[in-house]
This record gives structure tokens, sequence and C-alpha cells, in this order.
């Protein structure tokens, strides 16, 4: 395999680094993770146990994405952006005894392909950001992103539509609605949008 890991990276000897993926300073790749190809891991960045990145993924510096997520190819993960992984969590267990991995379980956040996460934004597990979706910097997510999606603010709320471009999509009535930088068409109907 052809990839670069920095010096001060750490990277566990069971994780799987994909042909052309550069490793910056700092970052940690935990046991059993599996990255594509073409994958940029910033500075300090966090990649947890057994957690799944495709193809042509962007994590930014210092982001934290704890197991079990999924992201899909052509994923972006902006700066200090957090996936959490306990719906519920406690350090100590309701006798005041600390918690162990096994007094807990494991919920992901699932990003589909293209979608982008922007800096400082929070994604709550169990969620589902959908293909090329648009989370907004310091959004907190706590429901599920449709497709095409650009959602804001705490919590995260729809606030418009994006093409695959990522620039806002505009307006031509009727559920009718086209990306102003290359013309691509969608419909809406029931809240859904789909390529037209």
């Amino acid at each position: 395999m052809s990839y670069r890991v920095q010096e001060t990276a750490q990277v566990h000897e069971s994780a799987k680094v994909g042909d052309g993926s550069s490793v910056w300073e700092l970052a940690q790749i935990r046991e059993h993770a599996e990255l594509g190809v073409n994958c940029v891991i910033g500075r300090g960045a966090y990649i947890g146990t057994g957690v799944r990145i495709g193809d042509n993924v962007k994590i930014q510096n210092y982001a934290l994405v704890y197991e079990p997520a999924r992201l899909a190819d052509g994923v972006f993960v902006g700066p200090a952006a957090v996936f959490t992984n306990d719906h519920n969590p406690r350090a100590v267990a309701v006798d005041g005894s600390l918690k162990s991995a096994h007094d807990w379980e494991a919920v992901g956040v699932d990003v589909a392909e293209g979608a982008s996460i922007g800096a400082r934004a929070v994604c709550v597990a169990p969620v589902r950001i959908g293909r090329w979706s648009m989370v907004a910097a310091g959004a907190v997510v706590t429901k599920d992103v449709p497709d095409f999606a650009l959602v804001m603010g705490v919590p995260a709320r729809r606030a418009g539509w994006v093409g695959r471009t990522g620039e806002r999509l505009t307006d031509l009535g009727g559920g009718e609605w086209e990306d102003p930088k290359n013309g691509d068409r969608f419909r809406e109907s029931d809240g859904v949008l789909a390529e037209a």
C-alpha cells in the first residue's frame, strides 16, 4: 500500500488505510478502522475503533469520529466536528460504580455519499446525514437529515436545499428546483427532494 502517515500520527496495525490517503500530525486511527483510497485525515483527528470510511473523504483537523460511524464516498467533515456514539452518556452506573465499555451500546452516525459537515458541528447519534446534504458550521444535528438538505441551528433544522455543487438551489415554483451553478434540476414532494 502507498499512503502517507506523519511521524506523530498513530495508526493501529489492524487499521486499513487505502492507497493515496494521508494521515497528518497527531491524528489517531484506532483498531479495525477502514479508510478508502485518497482520504485525508487532518491534524489531531480521531477515527474510532471499527469506523468505516469510503473513498475520497476529507476529515479536517481535530474532528472526532467515534465508532460505529460510517462515512460514504466523498464525505467532508469540517474542523472540530464531532460524531457522538452514546445516546444516554453516563460515567457511572446507578450504584455509582464506574461504567466500562460493556455497560453501554454504541450507536453511530451514518453519513451518505457527498455530504458535508461544517466546522464544529455536532452529530448526535443515532442519526443519518443524507446524500449531498450540508450541515452548517456549529449546527447540532439530533434528527435525520434528508438528501440534499441544508440544515443549520441548534437543534439543526432544514433551511433550504443544496445541489451536488454545494450551492443553494433556486426555487422555480411548483416543486421544481435548480442548481444555479450547473443547471441540475430537482423535484420536491412531501419534504423529499429528488434529482429530476
